[in-house]
């Protein structure tokens, strides 16, 4: 459990926020990030509340995310997002994380990702989760066991994939029970109806991440006739509801320019959604095509693009692999999240799809310190350049050493192919974006990541 000595100026600081936020104005804004910034024993933590200081000073965009935050959101929603994310998952959290640091030896992570099911009422090609065991599934009793770990260590954030989540039965009773923890759940949408959003908004500790390919045309020609329609019903409930929702982007070399668009952005937020996740395609899962890589002048172009989306648009944009310079590189193998998949094994990301370890056997401390993991986080970052992150693209070499060193197993049959059959591949197109991105790092960033070092 938190330190009792914290207690007291966190209830404050619960008490001054609650009373600030109805009362919306940059003023305010800036109050509210002065006293987390106080409040956190967390330098990451004080290092975000600054940033997010200046972006509300310089009037950047962020400004009218938090008025949408605060005037938009359901009372229950606004409490849970500030309690569950901004307070325990980001400051009561940390002092949970410093205290597990003593028995784990390094920084505990920040979050988890679960996926409680591989089933799924869609099959969309390409998926990332297409080959795991389409019947394996967490039961109530195991998937709530991880959280309560997860809570004593001071994990208060989870992310939520599959498979379909909101497919797994007791999926509503698990938020239900672990009221401190934000979830963001990746969901295909269409199993939020009026009463599944009625649901979510009475929890209001949930956020629903819906994917999407692009419009009508793009999302139905890979999710299925009708899907887009049941999308754009399962917005207009969140948003109807007062819920925190976003948006998953899958980008490929198809479809790179028209998910980058202005036009696919502003629908977004006409929508109601606050968040934008792009994933870049990579070969793993259902029938791995390389083909289907975004090149690597598509993925300098998508930087670049997102970077200035997010100059402009009031909304959240993280794109996985190149924001590396954002968080100093990888952050799998437990050195900020990790994967349990629907079969418990414990994976270093959600698109690594080896393990060690499985959590119906072992604890989530004992799983962080396998040698497995360790052996991830000594390696990281695996180059210089914070645009190349990934051990599966950028740093292939790595993936397959940690694999063969520690005897990791595939998760799912043909899970192996990206460290054998594809490898000449990747390397190849690993080498053809080094090409790109370290003379883009040595102009645009090297100078400022040497004056912080």
């Amino acid at each position: 459990m938190a330190n009792k000595a914290l207690e007291g100026p966190w209830k404050f600081m619960v008490k001054e926020i609650m009373k600030i936020l109805p009362h919306f104005s940059n003023e305010n804004l800036i109050k509210m990030t002065i006293l987390a910034e106080k409040l956190t024993s967390d330098e990451e933590m004080k290092k975000e509340a600054r940033s997010l200081r200046r972006f509300f000073e310089q009037g950047h965009p962020s400004i009218e995310m938090a008025r949408q935050i605060i005037l938009r959101l359901s009372p229950r929603c606004r409490d849970r997002l500030i309690r569950n994310f901004f307070l325990n998952a980001s400051l009561v959290g940390a002092y949970r994380r410093e205290e597990t640091k003593k028995d784990l030896g390094y920084d505990t992570p920040f979050f988890l990702v679960i996926s409680p099911t591989t089933r799924c009422n869609l099959k969309c090609p390409g998926c990332y989760a297409g080959e795991y065991d389409q019947d394996s599934e967490l039961s109530f009793e195991l998937f709530d066991r991880v959280l309560g770990e997860a809570e004593e260590m001071g994990l208060f954030f989870a992310t939520i994939s599959g498979g379909e989540p909101f497919i797994h039965k007791d999926l509503m009773e698990i938020f239900k029970q672990h009221d401190q923890t934000y979830f963001q759940v990746y969901t295909n949408g269409t199993l939020i109806d009026h009463k599944m959003a009625s649901g979510l908004s009475k929890l209001g500790n949930v956020a629903p991440v819906i994917s999407i390919e692009g419009f009508e045309k793009e999302t139905d020609a890979r999710r299925g006739k009708g899907v887009f329609r049941k999308i754009n019903q399962a917005m207009d409930g969140l948003k109807q509801e007062g819920i925190v929702f976003g948006a998953s982007i899958t980008v490929t070399r198809e479809n790179t320019e028209l998910v980058s668009s202005e036009d696919l952005v502003d629908y977004l937020i006409d929508k109601g959604a606050m968040v934008i996740w792009y994933f870049q395609y990579i070969p793993i899962g259902r029938c791995p095509q390389m083909e289907l890589m975004p090149t690597p002048e598509q993925r300098d172009a998508l930087r670049r693009r997102i970077n200035d989306l997010r100059s402009r648009k009031p909304i959240f944009i993280g794109d996985f692999w190149n924001d590396g310079p954002h968080v100093n590189g990888c952050i799998a193998g437990g050195n900020r999240y990790f994967h349990i998949n629907s079969n418990g094994d414990v994976e270093p990301c959600v698109f690594t799809h080896f393990a060690v370890d499985n959590i119906k056997q072992k604890s989530l401390k004992q799983a962080l310190t396998s040698d497995f993991f360790r052996m991830i986080r000594q390696r990281q970052p695996y180059r210089k350049n914070l645009l190349t992150p990934c051990m599966i693209i950028d740093a292939p070499e790595v993936l397959r050493e940690v694999v063969h060193k520690c005897h990791a197993y595939p998760t799912h049959p043909g899970a192996e192919t990206i460290i054998t059959t594809i490898a000449p591949d990747i390397d190849r197109y690993s080498e053809a974006y080094h090409k790109i991105a370290d003379p883009v790092w040595e102009q645009e960033f090297a100078s400022k990541f040497c004056a912080q070092a």
